[in-house]
């Protein structure tokens, strides 16, 4: 493409809609019609330029003409109790029911990692006693050992708060970190799992894997299902760098990118209410068939949320993402 001809066979347009923008809002109904139609023209105007002859100046200019147009048509808004509402009742478990194809797989995965963790340490004691002496595995497992005590070591309103703050950084860091080709992610889900498969294999080689299952079910459906989330999240977030899918790279990281982050948000309310089963709920004086019960019910409650709110929400075209005035304005692409 000669830069110079296509330059010269446009310029007017572009000066006059600098004129129109120039004018404010003291335009007649005409004029506002001509500037939204040579906003739309200098958008693609901008896409075929940056495709095809790429000038640094000339793209620097209409990119400041289009912005400023694309704010002049689309106006500004304010967020509201509205968007707030929105993003509880469409948004978030939208987002959630969207990338379900990535985190029930992954929660699937990562519990049968913890299981075979927890079988290979409680069946072979040379494993045991690489964790540590038989004297600290003792006051780990026994009655009103470590692993008990741990949930009542700290008032109930702290240990909540701490723990929130914790598991919400870990879902956090899951999510920014898939953009690593989800390697982190992998890490940390895997110390998640470690963990966990640790305290099954010590337990149950105790023959207290009961005790140990009743302390951590009422909080831990709940809150390794938002870890999972997490990251299945990151996880698909990281294959997007790989396969875009039909849209460019950088459209589709931007459209995921945006979710994973109202994700983070969301995903911080779940783990505030496991955060807070964890600290009143686990280590209360109720039976444990009551505290799995609690468990069991928030846990099935998120999921109705996710497949009835959610699904409803992304069959009626939300993707998670902001809505269309929020996002920024995606470009023609030249063939």
């Amino acid at each position: 493409m000669d830069l110079d001809v296509y330059v010269t066979a446009h310029r007017a347009e572009w000066e006059r809609l600098d004129h129109l923008l120039g004018r404010g809002g003291k335009l007649t109904g005409a004029e506002a019609d001509e500037l939204v139609a040579l906003y739309q023209r200098a958008a693609t105007h901008l896409s075929i330029v940056q495709s095809s002859a790429p000038d640094p100046m000339l793209t620097a200019r209409l990119t400041q003409l289009v912005a400023r147009a694309r704010a002049t048509v689309t106006g500004t808004r304010r967020s509201s109790w509205r968007d707030a509402t929105r993003f509880l009742t469409a948004g978030f478990p939208a987002a959630v029911y969207r990338s379900h194809h990535w985190w029930i797989p992954t929660a699937v995965l990562s519990t049968l990692l913890a299981v075979l963790i927890g079988w290979w340490i409680g069946t072979h004691p040379e494993v045991q006693a690489s964790i540590g002496a038989p004297a600290e595995l003792r006051e780990m497992t026994r009655p009103g050992g470590q692993y008990e005590t741990y949930y009542s070591s700290h008032p109930a309103a702290s240990f909540a708060a701490q723990v929130w703050t914790n598991n919400a950084q870990a879902a956090a860091m899951c999510l920014v970190l898939g953009a690593f080709l989800g390697i982190p992610v992998l890490w940390i889900l895997f110390l998640n799992m470690l963990n966990l498969g640790v305290g099954i294999g010590l337990m149950s080689s105790a023959g207290r894997l009961d005790v140990f299952l009743g302390l951590v079910l009422p909080h831990g459906l709940l809150e390794l299902t938002a870890v999972f989330v997490a990251a299945g999240t990151g996880l698909r977030l990281g294959w997007t760098v790989i396969e875009p899918g039909p849209t460019t790279r950088r459209a589709a990281l931007a459209e995921r990118g945006r979710a994973a982050v109202g994700m983070a948000i969301g995903l911080a309310l779940i783990l505030f209410v496991s955060g807070l089963i964890e600290g009143f709920v686990t280590p209360s004086g109720l039976p444990t068939w009551a505290r799995v019960t609690i468990g069991i019910a928030a846990e099935l409650a998120f999921l109705a949320y996710v497949y009835v709110l959610g699904g409803r929400a992304s069959r009626a075209g939300d993707r998670g993402d902001l809505e269309e005035p929020d996002r920024s304005a995606t470009l023609p692409t030249a063939a």
